[in-house]
């Protein structure tokens, strides 16, 4: 049940956003967590549900993080009829963030740059013409609290991005799904995971505000559907704009 709701969101998101073409040749990040192995799952799904034409290179990016086994992670892919592609993070991920560790804590944003260029190099290396990542509604939500409170802006990522410099279109399937339901769909399935040894884990920005929000919707269970809904409505979008433009 779980899966087939997941599904269903990834066809809204596809509708609304237009994220899948016949002739795609799409990289699927697959760090080992629940969220992309949900992802690669109901896209290799969709394949047959939507009669699209695509192909899929679910590829690992290698950081350098130790003690993390993708054994069980490749027999599953495989098991689909999917290959799987692990690529080596040069330079080594770990290694350079171990280099920028600032108050006991390697630095999120310098990672996370360097996983997406890295992912992209190897799309490009396969041919792909899209990259696909596992962020889904609540990292959405997640992510424009954190630029109101962090970063004084009003802002989220997008279901697609063109990124010109490389020619490859960021695509997020999964923009539209609940942690909840991806969580279910996963255990649903019994798909394997690989659990992270980054020193960071469950210990960030985000799961500060994660947290926050998770209090927040027991206060007001009905604020979870309207940020979801805030994200599009942007005819009701009102802020303040200077006379002068500036």
């Amino acid at each position: 049940m779980s899966v087939s709701r997941v599904l269903g969101y990834l066809k809204q998101a596809d509708i609304d956003f237009n994220l899948i073409n016949d002739g795609d040749k799409i990289a699927v990040g697959i760090s080992g967590g629940k969220d992309s192995m949900v992802l690669i799952y109901v896209l290799h799904l969709y394949k047959r549900f939507s009669n699209k034409n695509y192909e899929l290179y679910p590829i690992h990016v290698n950081e350098g993080f130790p003690n993390m086994d993708f054994t069980e992670i490749k027999e599953f892919i495989e098991s689909l009829g999917e290959k799987f592609y692990i690529e080596e993070s040069n330079p080594n991920i770990y290694k350079v963030l171990q280099m920028h560790i600032k108050n006991d804590k390697l630095p999120c944003s310098i990672c996370s740059k360097m996983k997406k260029a890295a992912i992209n190099q190897a799309a490009i290396k396969y041919g792909c013409n899209k990259v696909a990542f596992a962020h889904h509604i609540d990292d959405a939500i997640e992510t424009l609290f954190m630029n109101e409170i962090y970063g004084g802006r009003i802002a989220t990522f997008t279901p697609s991005t063109y990124l010109s410099n490389t020619n490859i279109t960021l695509i997020r399937p999964l923009v539209y799904s609940k942690e909840k339901d991806i969580k279910r769909a996963l255990k649903e399935v019994s798909m394997p995971v690989v659990i992270s040894t980054c020193p960071n884990d469950k210990n960030t920005e985000r799961e500060e505000v994660k947290k926050m929000l998770k209090d927040l919707y027991k206060k007001y269970p009905k604020a979870h559907d309207n940020f979801k809904l805030m994200l599009t409505n942007l005819d009701k979008l009102v802020l303040w704009e200077k006379e002068n433009g500036e």
